[in-house]
């Protein structure tokens, strides 16, 4: 599905993926994200109809994206600017491809940003408070 988005007088041209998918594939402005939903505990929202048309389809995603296409494999880069509120490992840890790292407030909604790959953290540069710009480097993996 193809949206788009305007944040701070700034607009996105955003396609997201299949919803059932985990992580969901989401390309912003030609840079694909993986998005770890939470799962929903509570009772699903009743559909609305709208008076607007359909969506038209949109070209499928790309299925193998795990960070912004301008990132490497070693690091892991904020996706939005944002304040650090938790962190939830430190350097040495092994962590599995998914696993929650920090969160990241931005807007008033918390974020958590997830392990694109399993490996060992080399460093954590972040700590709770933290102000952090878009794609500044949060943490990076041992070379291994």
């Amino acid at each position: 599905m193809k949206i788009t988005v305007k944040i701070d007088n700034q607009t996105y041209e955003v396609e997201v993926g299949d919803l059932r998918d985990r992580p969901i594939v989401a390309v912003v402005d030609g840079e694909a994200f993986e998005v770890w939903p939470a799962e929903w505990r509570g009772t699903p929202a009743v559909a609305r109809r709208s008076n607007s048309p359909a969506p038209t389809e949109a070209k499928p995603a790309p299925t193998l994206v795990t960070a912004p296409a301008n990132s490497d494999d070693r690091t892991v880069h904020a996706p939005i600017p944002g304040v650090i509120i938790s962190v939830a490992v430190q350097a040495g840890d092994n962590v599995a491809r998914g696993q929650e790292l920090c969160v990241l407030e931005a807007m008033k909604m918390k974020n958590v940003i997830r392990a694109t790959r399993a490996g060992t953290l080399a460093q954590v540069l972040v700590r709770e408070g933290q102000h952090v710009r878009h794609h500044d480097v949060l943490m990076e993996y041992a070379d291994e």
